[in-house]
């Protein structure tokens, strides 16, 4: 049985026909830039993560990266973030000027760790090139940041905030949607995403007029008024087509959402008892994941990946090499060592294939798979 790590085409064959009459509407319209298709979504996302202002924009990438901007994010300021999360992270604060300063993570949750902000802040407090504007925690795999204890900080030190929610759509922190909770809010609907389009798109949300306005103004080059230029901005709009397909998805996402936690949660009761294996953590109280990747930390990773494929089953590593160790980030000076829980994770995680069409036989394939490697028969 070959089991996919995602499998796009499952769901597609649940509302292709939804989508095709979605497409055509757009065709037949020929508004395939903003237009009534993207104010639509715009609406109807908003209303779903409790915002009052949701800005279609071209990309999660560009969602980070505006965001920081409108916030006035430039050269010479200093951004928290994680050295454990996807590039786009680190690249955002790079694209703006700004540079990002690394605090590790909790080895449990694989999220910025509160403490080592609070401390990265205090040892930076004297040191004039720092100059910390922000910070911008990654809500991880779909797993919600300790937001409380972030937003304390940000309070005590004067900071604003941004949260990466490009993996945790749906997700919901005390009550409140994951990317509602600060200043900006930010999502990508990469198509494997829990709400993905057909193509490249994101979303900046927010609670305040003014930003929202800035960043709508900047997402078109900058411009209020056609051919009038208030400041600087890109070319970064989310396109009607996008708009359309994620119109049509929007209202099945809390299902598939659901189906994810109990496909997750199929997993952690087969595999509690494999020592060799840490599955993801237990919600924190209030805390309502949505599962984007299941990952776990593995003895012998690297020896069960290759297991898994040759048996045709799909894996992932996120990520194999942190932000602080990448070449293109060599200039920070940071070294190996200086994060040792986000360099020991790249060393054990491995995603194993969950989205709300894998069947029983398929997962029960895979949980038989890693009882073999690890010669522990499944219990009677």
């Amino acid at each position: 049985m070959k089991i996919p790590f995602l499998d796009l085409k499952a769901q597609f064959n649940t509302i292709q026909g939804d989508i095709r009459s979605a497409f055509n509407r757009v065709l037949d319209s020929q508004a395939f830039i903003l237009g009534p298709e993207v104010d639509q979504f715009e609406k109807q996302i908003a209303s779903y993560l409790g915002v009052p202002h949701a800005v279609g924009v071209a990309s999660g990438s560009d969602a980070l990266y505006l965001a920081l901007v409108a916030l006035g994010v430039g050269p010479g300021d200093g951004v928290i973030t994680t050295p454990f999360t996807f590039f786009a992270t680190g690249g955002a604060i790079v694209r703006t000027g700004a540079r990002p300063l690394f605090a590790d993570i909790d080895p449990q949750t694989y999220n910025l760790d509160p403490g080592k902000i609070a401390e990265l802040i205090e040892t930076n407090r004297r040191n004039p090139r720092a100059n910390i504007k922000a910070i911008m925690p990654v809500h991880l795999f779909g797993q919600p940041a300790e937001m409380d204890a972030i937003q304390k900080i940000a309070r005590t030190y004067g900071l604003t905030v941004v949260e990466d929610a490009c993996q945790a759509i749906g997700a919901n922190f005390r009550g409140k949607k994951v990317g509602a909770l600060s200043e900006f809010g930010c999502f990508s609907f990469f198509p494997s995403k829990n709400l993905g389009g057909f193509g490249d798109g994101g979303l900046a949300v927010t609670s305040d007029p003014a930003l929202a306005q800035r960043i709508r103004r900047l997402r078109v080059h900058g411009s209020e008024r056609k051919y009038h230029h208030v400041e600087m901005g890109i070319n970064s709009r989310l396109d009607a087509l996008q708009a359309a397909v994620l119109s049509v998805k929007l209202p099945h996402l809390d299902r598939w959402n659901a189906a994810r936690r109990e496909r997750a949660s199929l997993y952690d009761r087969a595999l509690r008892d494999l020592p060799e294996v840490v599955l993801p953590p237990a919600p924190g109280e209030g805390m309502e994941p949505v599962y984007h990747l299941y990952v776990i930390r593995a003895q012998k990773r690297d020896e069960l990946e290759k297991f898994l494929v040759a048996r045709g089953i799909g894996t992932g590593v996120y990520y194999p090499l942190p932000l602080h160790l990448q070449p293109c980030f060599a200039g920070l000076g940071y070294r190996e060592g200086e994060m040792p829980e986000s360099e020991r994770a790249s060393r054990e995680v491995l995603a194993l294939p969950l989205y709300p069409e894998l069947t029983d036989d398929q997962q029960a394939s895979v949980v038989q798979a890693l009882r073999e490697f690890y010669q522990k028969p499944a219990s009677v």
